[in-house]
């Protein structure tokens, strides 16, 4: 079918009213944090982040540390590595970014945080474009419960920006992922590619090679019990609690005991009951 041009012409403009308009940047001085949402492109004000402070989070001192002093040089214009946060389950790792982001904002560091879902990787470098030409500010990149299953192909998303492609990443952006696992695959699907692959290292070293390229690796592993319960004090005396030291002791134990796990997070949960019964309201 032959078209004219003029018809040519009214379908081009009807392509152009349906088209998405190009994503804006949101004004960035008016928050500091986002989230990034598809369908269309936006960057989404987060009006309060929900964290704890960063003295709260007590056996991970190393991983403290470190992460904190690697935050500080990106947030002043220095060299730093992406960081990948691995290891035990509710041990703090997603808590502890967000409290190294607001303690180097305590500090005086414009740095902003921006929270990406692993689902939405395809479009990390939409998300980058915006990012890169906001060149007054600084970014800190984060995507919590990393990981990927066998058929998954978005980690290809995610390796040409931590390290190789043309463009990279920019230089005011970081990037920073939470995951249960230290190469983000399950070992089941490491040990069937070196079984069955005509080429077992080829196929295994594509996939775990995405690790590799975090600079800094931070593991995090299961607490002792004398930090499970200095958890939990730490948290009564930073919001005002007094409890008999022997019931508080007996209570948190038995709280444990029947999760069946000690963890950070269950220490939050048991204190979030005893300050549910004890009728005070944590802010």
């Amino acid at each position: 079918m032959d078209f004219t041009v003029e018809e040519l012409d009214r379908i081009a403009a009807a392509l152009e009213r349906i088209a998405p308009a190009p994503t804006a940047a949101p004004d960035f001085t008016s928050a500091e944090a986002f989230v990034w949402q598809t369908q269309p492109d936006r960057l989404a004000q987060v009006e309060r982040v929900n964290r704890v402070d960063l003295s709260l989070l007590l056996g991970i001192d190393r991983a403290r540390d470190t992460l904190l002093a690697n935050t500080l040089q990106f947030a002043r214009g220095l060299p730093a590595n992406n960081a990948l946060l691995w290891g035990a389950r509710g041990m703090g790792k997603s808590s502890l970014v967000k409290a190294v982001h607001a303690e180097v904002r305590r500090q005086g560091e414009d740095l902003k945080i921006v929270e990406l879902q692993r689902e939405d990787l395809p479009t990390l470098q939409r998300l980058l474009g915006l990012l890169r030409v906001a060149t007054r500010h600084r970014f800190l990149l984060f995507c919590d419960d990393l990981s990927f299953s066998h058929d998954d192909q978005h980690y290809k998303s995610l390796k040409a920006v931590l390290d190789g492609g043309i463009e990279g990443r920019p230089d005011n952006v970081l990037f920073y992922a939470t995951s249960n696992r230290r190469h983000l695959m399950p070992r089941d699907m490491i040990e069937n590619e070196r079984s069955s692959a005509i080429n077992p290292s080829e196929a295994v070293e594509e996939k775990v090679s995405l690790s590799d390229r975090f600079g800094l690796w931070l593991g995090f592993h299961p607490c002792s019990q004398d930090e499970y319960l200095a958890m939990i004090a730490g948290y009564c005396a930073a919001h005002g609690i007094e409890v008999d030291a022997e019931t508080l002791r007996a209570e948190a134990i038995e709280w444990q005991a029947t999760r069946g796990a000690r963890s950070g997070r269950v220490a939050w949960q048991y204190f979030t009951d005893l300050a549910g019964r004890l009728g005070v309201v944590l802010r």
